[in-house]
């Protein structure tokens, strides 16, 4: 297997990333959303997202093999140092550590960014099921998230009422008076 790479996203990678997440909205419940969104739309989502948090690729052989990105947790200005993960890996390069590639390299960012609480929101399975399986969820624990939450049939997507866990992880201590957050266009060597 070749070297890994990271890179900053960039709104061109919208087709690839496209083809990346298109399999988890067309055949799983991994995700809520119900149809492919046009190339222009995703695009615009990356350029919202790098105004404030990163947007990472990671690249094998040249070849974008999955990516993640961090987003606001909540709008209130309290929950500023908080923030919500999203990954996504090639279907066919799953269980090959690029997730964890990608979130470690992420939740390096986010520290030299200030942010405090990382945290993900991941569709749950109420029973045996060909759309969900609780492999995101066993991901996330063995990277030292914890659950902090479930909703009961809460998201409703081919046909049948799925279930949601919030999970968290600290990035850092909660001082009484923390530091102002950097953009992330903002820092320097984001991935050093």
């Amino acid at each position: 297997m070749s070297v890994l790479k990271l890179r900053e996203a960039c709104a061109d990678d919208a087709s690839r990333l496209l083809e990346i997440y298109a399999p988890y909205i067309e055949h799983t419940a991994i995700t809520f959303e119900y149809e492919v969104p046009s190339v222009e739309e995703f695009k615009q989502r990356i350029i919202n997202t790098l105004t404030m948090y990163p947007y990472i690729v990671a690249l094998q052989n040249d070849r974008i093999v999955g990516y993640a990105y961090a987003s606001a947790f909540h709008v209130r200005s309290a929950y500023a140092y908080n923030v919500e993960m999203s990954i996504y890996v090639d279907i066919n390069e799953r269980h090959k550590h690029i997730g964890r590639f990608l979130y470690e390299a992420l939740e390096g960012c986010l520290r030299k960014q200030g942010f405090l609480n990382v945290n993900a929101c991941i569709a749950a399975p109420r029973e045996k099921d060909p759309y969900l399986d609780d492999n995101s969820i066993r991901f996330h624990e063995h990277l030292g998230y914890q659950l902090v939450g479930r909703f009961h049939e809460c998201g409703y997507k081919f046909g049948r009422w799925y279930d949601m866990v919030w999970m968290e992880k600290m990035l850092g201590e909660h001082p009484e008076h923390p530091s102002a957050l950097i953009p992330f266009k903002e820092l320097k060597h984001p991935f050093e």
